[in-house]
């Protein structure tokens, strides 16, 4: 199903979702080195305190809204005409990266709430390896759309 009346304000979207995007990718790259820095506090100290601050400002001023508005303004992209063939391999391997990047972010979010509660059990190095995931997602979406192999 597309809406012809949107096919006017296709770029509009496209700048946006990619504006977007790129707001929702850099929180995604600094959240899980916040927690990386978080795992090197001791519980209820200081700093432990200041990172519990920092993780829910970025996640909630900046990582959720910019996800919500990527995945309304991608919406509105796929409904405009002629924007998504959707037989193209490409528009699939995207869709399934995207979806692993709303995976990440709940893994992320769900992280916070035990720092938050002084409850976190993973290491330095599973957040140092977990750092690297949403930059691999970054690649494969962008390729898959701009190279669309």
């Amino acid at each position: 199903m597309t809406i012809p009346a949107l096919l006017p304000f296709f770029h509009w979207f496209l700048a946006l979702h990619i504006i977007c995007f790129t707001a929702w990718m850099a929180g995604m790259f600094y959240l899980p080195r916040l927690y990386v820095y978080h795992c090197q506090t001791r519980p209820g100290d200081v700093d432990s305190e200041r990172f519990k601050v920092m993780e829910r400002r970025l996640l909630r001023q900046i990582i959720n809204p910019a996800m919500i508005a990527t995945f309304v303004f991608g919406v509105l992209l796929t409904l405009t005409p002629g924007a998504v063939d959707w037989s193209a391999a490409w528009w699939w391997v995207k869709i399934i990266a995207v979806l692993m990047m709303f995976g990440f972010h709940g893994a992320c979010s769900r992280w916070r709430k035990d720092f938050l509660n002084d409850a976190n059990r993973r290491s330095e190095k599973f957040y140092r390896v977990a750092n690297e995931v949403p930059t691999l997602l970054f690649i494969i979406i962008v390729i898959a759309v701009v190279v669309k192999p």
